[in-house]
């Protein structure tokens, strides 16, 4: 997703540019860049003085014009860390890599920095106000970071048994790990999701997954009771939270470890050319929607009570996630945009950041109809995929090794 499956990018893509000969130049983008260092650059204009912190209010730009950034500033990241590699946790942007650094979402100003805290590609996990990494100072543990400072909070550790904790998801109770069952010979051919309870530190649960199952390719999220996730196998797999039992697991026709959506008592995800939904309680199928044929859709998101995907023709969907009705299709995007993969919305404006930079960048979309109204692209033609995530009344945007703040206009 680009890089959401926690490689520098994912298969899909490599074999889309192997025949271009571009397939090395994705790895290569990975190290080039200016370093993490760097003081937020805040450009003249685009934005007027308003009342506060959250009250200011910005100049909305003609028709078909992008706003300039409020600032930019340098990234450390690596594009390894896949879906949660940007996160904006009350007025602090994060990017997951080395060092790990929170800015302020106004200003863009370093708020602090943590080098050496996490490991190569930690994704960036959020549950009960806490950021939840791998440690990078012992193997086995696990630590939790105020993410309004930077400083650690908590730290447990899931055992001499196991190699490579790697949280996948967390809520107010627990934080939930992939790890590796270490076996004499010091191989890891199995592995196991564990539950570690937050306020002892101790482990809750401990499920061995199946043999063959990989320790990575695993997207997850903790919803209501239930941790669902995704992987290479091409299942989808749901768990209670409280006991680690499986309530149920299903085959999906493709491997998968996009983004998934959970609406109420759904689950929905992105299956080639079908966006699907399975009743969280017992894996039911409530409802498919299938898109033309040749194309396939991308990670579903629902904002609003509306869920949103596009497609890999370029067709902008808005469907009502809980019957899967069709409420929108744009398909005048072909010349003008190229799909996105993560959605955020803002005043009931939906912005999507893109997988490719040709043609994409964060596009702006009215929500109401799919019709795009502006594209912001750096113009540095660095081919990693965009980032976008809402934060009040700003956007934080990634791209490459460079974050920016868009006003939400």
């Amino acid at each position: 997703m680009g890089s959401r499956d926690g490689h520098v990018v994912s298969r899909r893509r490599i074999l889309r540019l192997a025949g271009t000969g571009l397939g090395l130049a994705v790895f290569g983008a990975v190290v080039v860049g200016c370093g993490p260092e760097e003081e937020a650059d805040v450009p003249g204009g685009g934005s007027k003085p308003g009342g506060g912190r959250s009250g200011d209010t910005f100049t909305t730009p003609p028709p078909g014009t992008a706003p300039e950034p409020l600032w930019r500033a340098a990234a450390a990241n690596t594009s390894l860390s896949g879906n949660e590699a940007l996160a904006v946790i009350g007025n602090v942007a994060l990017v997951s890599g080395d060092p790990l650094v929170g800015r302020d979402m106004v200003s863009g100003k370093e708020k602090w920095s943590r080098r050496g805290v996490t490991t190569p590609g930690a994704k960036l996990i959020l549950g009960g106000g806490t950021l939840y990494l791998a440690s990078a100072e012992y193997d086995g543990d696990v630590v939790g970071l105020d993410p309004a400072t930077g400083k650690e909070t908590w730290r447990s550790r899931l055992g001499k048994q196991y190699e490579q904790p790697r949280p996948i998801a967390a809520d107010d109770r627990h934080v939930y790990v992939l790890a590796g069952i270490l076996e004499k010979d010091f191989t890891t051919p199995n592995n196991v999701i564990a539950a570690i309870d937050t306020t002892s530190g101790k482990i809750a649960w401990s499920e061995q997954r199946d043999a063959g199952t990989e320790e990575f390719g695993i997207t997850a999220a903790a919803v209501d009771g239930r941790l669902v996730y995704t992987d290479y196998r091409e299942n989808v797999t749901v768990r209670d939270t409280a006991t680690g039992r499986q309530v149920w697991t299903k085959k999906i026709s493709r491997s998968n470890n996009r983004r998934f959506a959970v609406h109420k008592d759904l689950v929905i995800v992105a299956d080639g050319r079908r966006l699907r939904a399975f009743e969280l309680a017992g894996g039911k199928e409530r409802w498919s929607l299938r898109t033309e044929e040749f194309s396939s859709f991308n990670d579903p998101h629902v904002l609003d009570g509306v869920l949103y995907a596009a497609d890999s023709a370029r067709g902008m969907w808005a469907v009502d996630p809980g019957t899967g009705k069709q409420l929108w299709h744009n398909e005048d995007l072909r010349e003008s945009a190229t799909q996105a993969w993560q959605f955020a919305k803002v005043k009931g404006v939906l912005y999507g950041a893109t997988e490719f930079d040709e043609d994409g960048g964060v596009h702006s979309f009215d929500a109401a109809t799919g019709k795009l109204r502006w594209t912001y692209n750096d113009k540095t033609g660095d081919i990693q995929q965009w980032y976008v995530v809402a934060g009040g009344d700003r956007l934080a945007v990634m791209h490459g090794k460079r974050i920016y703040a868009l006003p939400a206009v």
